[in-house]
């Protein structure tokens, strides 16, 4: 495995392992997080409007470039609606 891909995990699971404690350190924040994606689900730029509106009220904070951990925590975010919407 090359050095840049390496480094590129490494500040990944940084990321993941940052977001991990402040979503154990205050379990509201995944609780908005699914409230957000419900009430945008199904619109136009609905990613974009769940991540600002997820960084205005919680304190995760999703830049405007991504990164990878960001996108993964969006896709989660997804499946979980998917998984929901399944069991209905």
């Amino acid at each position: 495995m090359s050095s840049s891909v390496e480094s590129r995990q490494a500040k990944m699971i940084d990321e993941l392992r940052t977001f991990i404690k402040k979503v154990l350190s205050d379990p509201t924040i995944a609780v908005k997080s699914m409230e957000i994606a419900r009430k945008h689900r199904g619109q136009p730029n609905a990613e974009e409007l769940i991540a600002q509106e997820i960084s205005a009220s919680t304190n995760i904070r999703i830049p405007e470039n991504w990164s990878e951990a960001d996108k993964m925590f969006l896709d989660i975010i997804h499946d979980v609606l998917d998984d929901e919407e399944a069991l209905y």
